[in-house]
């Protein structure tokens, strides 16, 4: 037995010795850990609210999430751009979604959130009226059927997410940042 060794011999061994040694003991005694089997796929997304409407985009769609920074105004610009502001050095424009949507501006107050969308070229932050976390659907929650609401909204939906309680609509920022009447801010 190795602890009735004498210290001189249990001494003699080589570091790449004990280390085998300290292998084979975790190995002998180690347990299997439980699998997990049929794991379902998750999706994730930013909430965020915009009106009475709750909305997800896709995680990978948005780069950032910001509290509203101080704004520059922007002369000959349609009336959703908010401005533009300094981010850590660059120039970020803001958008009002709201505005951009159904043509009334957004209320901006101490839970609205700039959402930062960086897609194939077009930098740019969207107003939403609260930022409402991460949310995670399974496959079971997903459906086809669009939450209530204008169909102008509609066009940037792809399909919902329905819960117990509420309905999600999935809002696609990179078909947005796609649109030349929103890429066209200029009037």
């Amino acid at each position: 037995m190795e602890g009735k060794q004498p210290v001189s011999m249990r001494r003699s061994r080589s570091p790449l010795q004990w280390l085998a040694r300290l292998e084979s003991l975790c190995l002998a005694n180690a347990r299997n850990l439980p699998r997990q089997e049929n794991t379902e796929q998750v999706w994730v997304g930013i909430g965020f609210r915009l009106g009475d409407m709750k909305l997800v985009a896709p995680l990978g769609e948005v780069v950032e999430i910001l509290t509203p920074p101080a704004l520059s105004r922007v002369p000959r610009t349609k009336p959703w751009v908010c401005g533009i502001a300094n981010v850590r050095g660059n120039l970020l424009p803001i958008m009002d979604l709201q505005g951009y949507l159904y043509d009334r501006p957004a209320h901006i107050d101490r839970r609205s959130r700039i959402l930062v969308v960086d897609h194939e070229g077009l930098y740019s932050g969207l107003v939403v009226d609260a930022v409402l976390g991460l949310k995670h659907f399974v496959d079971a929650q997903r459906c086809e059927e669009l939450p209530d609401g204008d169909e102008r909204v509609h066009a940037y939906l792809s399909h919902g997410f329905r819960t117990d309680e509420e309905h999600w609509g999935v809002f696609s920022m990179h078909l947005l940042a796609k649109m030349p009447q929103f890429v066209q801010a200029a009037v």
